[in-house]
Parts: C-alpha cells; sequence; structure tokens
C-alpha cells in the first residue's frame, strides 16, 4: 500500500427533523395524502432522503398509483471507482417504486419491499444531468403490490430499470 496524502478533503453536514409527527400521520392519512404532506412541508421529509440530497419533493410528484424522486449526481454518492454507487440507484428506485404503492393505500395500511430488482444501463456521474426516478403501480392485491420504474434524465435517457413487489401491512 503507497501513502497517499489526503488533501482537499470534503465534509457534509445535514440535518433531519424527528420523525414522530410523520410516524403518527400514516394513522389518519391515505399513502397519498401523506406524501403531499411531506411535499408541502407540513411534515418532514424522510432522514434517508436527506442523507442522499435528493431533491425536495413537489405535490405534484405524487398522483395515484405514481411517484417521483429526483436526484442530482454528487461526489459524495461515488463509489471507489468514480461513478455513482450501485446503492444510491437502488435507493432512490425503491423510494419512487414503493412510494408508488404507497399513494394506493388508505389510511392506517403500510407497505414494506419483499423484492427489489434493478438493472443499471449506464453510470451517474457527478456533473451530469439531474435525473428523476419514476415509479408507476403495475398490480396490486389485498397483499402485494407490484410496481415498475426508472431512472431517466429530462432528456429521457434511461440509466436504470427496475420492479418490486411490495407486501402490504393491513
Amino acid at each position: 500500500m503507497t501513502d497517499v496524502p489526503l488533501t482537499n478533503d470534503r465534509q457534509r453536514t445535514y440535518t433531519w427533523a424527528d420523525t414522530a409527527p410523520a410516524l403518527a400521520a400514516l394513522r389518519t392519512l391515505s399513502g397519498l395524502e401523506f406524501l403531499r404532506a411531506i411535499a408541502r412541508g407540513d411534515l418532514p421529509p424522510s432522514p434517508v432522503g436527506l442523507t442522499l440530497g435528493m431533491e425536495p419533493l413537489r405535490e405534484e410528484d405524487f398522483t395515484e398509483g405514481r411517484a417521483v424522486f429526483r436526484l442530482k449526481p454528487q461526489e459524495f454518492h461515488y463509489n471507489p471507482i468514480g461513478s455513482v454507487h450501485g446503492g444510491v440507484f437502488a435507493t432512490l428506485l425503491d423510494s419512487a417504486l414503493a412510494c408508488a404503492i404507497h399513494t394506493t393505500l388508505p389510511a392506517g395500511v403500510g407497505y414494506t419491499t419483499l423484492e427489489l430488482k434493478f438493472n443499471c444501463v449506464r453510470p451517474l456521474i457527478a456533473g451530469g444531468p439531474e435525473v428523476q426516478a419514476v415509479g408507476q403501480v403495475v398490480a396490486a392485491t389485498r397483499q402485494t403490490a407490484i410496481a415498475e420504474g426508472r431512472i431517466v434524465d429530462d432528456a429521457g435517457k434511461l440509466y436504470a430499470h427496475a420492479t418490486t413487489t411490495c407486501l402490504i401491512l393491513r
């Protein structure tokens, strides 16, 4: 191993709010109402979204059976070979797909991801375009729901595709 001096150390700090108000609201708001309340700022955003630097949510990003999350690739997303880590792709896609399912659920009904499958088509790099993960429900039963989604840029260029199955918690 060579001794490579660390230069230009970078630092990133952020804060997040207590999640208790959002968790309490899950009992009284439908999934769509809940996500729109976060987008309006009436409820705090998820800590994972802040950790990854997902763009602020907008109410129009959430409609029945559809959810959109945005991300501007940054250096702090990098893996050791200089591109956005696959786990960032997975988290962005899991957020969009699972929240698309959440938009269809009534108050007091939750979900959890049973399976997530994704394929990366091309890398994301810092300085590249902002991307959006768009999730859409494909089918739902009383116990499970399936969604699919894509990470694309504003020009429609595909970066990743995913499917998920979520367990509905009644």
